[in-house]
């Protein structure tokens, strides 16, 4: 008997991608872990993408938001319209291979799935070459790292925030695997109330991760399981205010696990250290420095930090974000 799964899609501007996305699904072995229903909750699409999809047969449900919710708060929208036994976040700008459903269900059947409460894939590119696909809990030694460049100067001193491919190469346990493939227990989103809707983007994954391994219920990365990753179609779309999401979210996750006495000097670092460093990083690799965007987004972060750390209003430029190029996908076989 096969076992059952509802997929949950969040769709935010990301043109053919999405409907790439659907109909390799549609094409998946579902020989051992079957498709329930496919939720896409759209997220004010201006692109319409959300527009005439693709005939697949999938069992497919729209969420239509008049307004940008944000990914985290999204995602949740989807899964309380799902029933399966296990959800999978699924995102718009990723195509499973053929067999990616069947590795992953026959590794759910095995005696040492049980202990495990997500699960995640190797993510990789056009050519096959893989891509990040795990990550390590965030600690002050890894954020202060990434903020300030030691993690690339000094990487044994300053372990840099995600796994590096080779490290992962084969099946495991893991802190945390990325939110681009991301299958979780329904009962244990349910008991962890979803993802906190605190984070508009970035990080509710690695937030949700940790809540479970403190319930005895760890991330596993299936190394054989494939899932093509076009990476960033939404998020490459907001420009230098992809790093203010990620501030408000890299701040939210500081305070709510690490002792204050550890946050907010990181904090301070984020407001201080981190641009110039940013700024100065730019500058040697031969890219533009964009000092009015950097300071921009440095005084949106300090009102959000001054307001109550609450995740919205967006910033201008977030609620009008141009068109992204339809490059052409490969299409995994």
């Amino acid at each position: 008997m096969s076992l059952l799964v509802d997929v949950v899609i969040v769709n935010w501007n990301t043109g053919k991608h999405l409907h790439n996305c659907l109909r390799s699904i549609a094409r998946a072995d579902q020989s051992v872990l079957r498709v329930g229903e496919v939720v896409v909750v759209d997220n004010a699409s201006s692109d319409g993408s959300a527009r005439d999809l693709p005939a697949t047969g999938l069992r497919l449900r729209w969420v239509r938001n008049p307004d940008n919710r944000g990914f985290a708060a999204a995602c949740n929208q989807g899964a309380a319209l799902c029933r399966s036994d296990f959800l999978l976040f699924l995102n718009p700008d990723t195509e499973l291979y053929s067999d990616t459903l069947r590795i992953t269900g026959e590794f759910l059947r095995t005696p040492g799935a049980q202990r495990f409460g997500i699960f995640g894939a190797r993510m990789v590119d056009e050519q096959g070459r893989p891509l990040i696909s795990c990550s390590r809990f965030p600690g002050p030694r890894l954020c202060v790292g990434g903020m300030t460049g030691l993690d690339r100067l000094a990487p044994a001193l300053f372990p840099p925030h995600h796994l590096r491919p080779e490290e992962v190469a084969r099946s495991g346990q893991v802190d945390q695997v990325i939110g681009a493939f991301f299958l979780v227990r329904r009962h244990l989103f349910t008991d962890l109330n979803g993802f906190d809707e605190g984070y508009f983007l970035y990080m509710e994954e690695v937030d949700f991760a940790l809540r479970a391994r403190r319930l005895g219920r760890p991330s596993y990365h299936i190394a054989q399981a494939r899932v093509f990753h076009a990476e960033a179609i939404s998020s490459v779309q907001l420009g230098p205010w992809r790093h203010y999401l990620m501030l408000c979210s890299r701040t939210r996750y500081m305070l709510r696990h690490w002792p204050k006495r550890q946050a907010w000097p990181l904090i301070g670092l984020s407001l201080s250290v981190e641009p110039i460093a940013r700024l100065l990083g730019a500058a040697l690799r031969g890219q533009a420095v964009d000092v009015r965007g950097t300071l921009a987004v440095q005084r949106a972060f300090l009102r959000w930090l001054r307001h109550g750390r609450r995740p919205g209003p967006l910033p201008p430029p977030l609620l009008s974000a141009p068109q992204v190029a339809e490059p052409e996908s490969a299409r995994p076989a």
